[in-house]
């Protein structure tokens, strides 16, 4: 039995996928977080890490929906994305990890201008502002996905972070 205050927590970061705040989740709010990025980081929507991150969003999309959206209607609803996502997943947030690495590998990319594979803690913290992170929040989780203190964060560490938010309320 998944606890209320499980679902509470969980529920809350809905409104981080919700990116027009409409109620739902849909492909929309996949595409308007890439262009959000894209425009943070100066980058055109026709470049390749455009192109890259548009794809990725998509498969994010296509990801989540298979999995929440239980009566077809291409929205995930606050209910379904507790019920449905989250629930099955919070026992396996690599399931969850493997749904958003497409995504995050080219938000990565956007954010990483010499390709070595890293994004400064700095840069990181405005991909998740761009993402619905108050900045605070974001200033802080970035810095944490630094564990070496080198000022780098690696996509693997981000991936597991990311889903550990989605999947684990503490």
């Amino acid at each position: 039995m998944v606890s209320s205050e499980y679902e509470r927590k969980i529920a809350a970061r809905f409104a981080t996928f919700d990116q027009d705040g409409n109620g739902y989740i849909d492909r929309e709010d996949f595409n308007a977080a890439a262009k959000a990025l894209l425009a943070e980081f100066g980058t055109a929507a026709r470049s390749d890490k455009g192109q890259a991150l548009y794809v990725g969003a998509e498969a994010f999309w296509q990801g989540m929906a298979g999995i929440a959206d239980r009566d077809g209607d291409q929205r995930i609803t606050r209910e379904e994305f507790v019920n449905g996502a989250v629930k099955r997943l919070r026992d396996n947030p690599d399931r969850f990890a493997e749904i958003a690495r497409p995504f995050l590998h080219g938000a990565l990319a956007v954010a990483d201008p010499d390709g070595d594979g890293y994004a400064t803690v700095t840069d990181t913290a405005r991909v998740l502002g761009c993402l619905g992170v108050q900045e605070e929040v974001a200033r802080a989780a970035a810095a944490a996905l630094d564990t070496d203190g080198d000022g780098q964060v690696a996509e693997s560490e981000i991936v597991t972070a990311f889903a550990r938010y989605f999947t684990v309320p503490e």
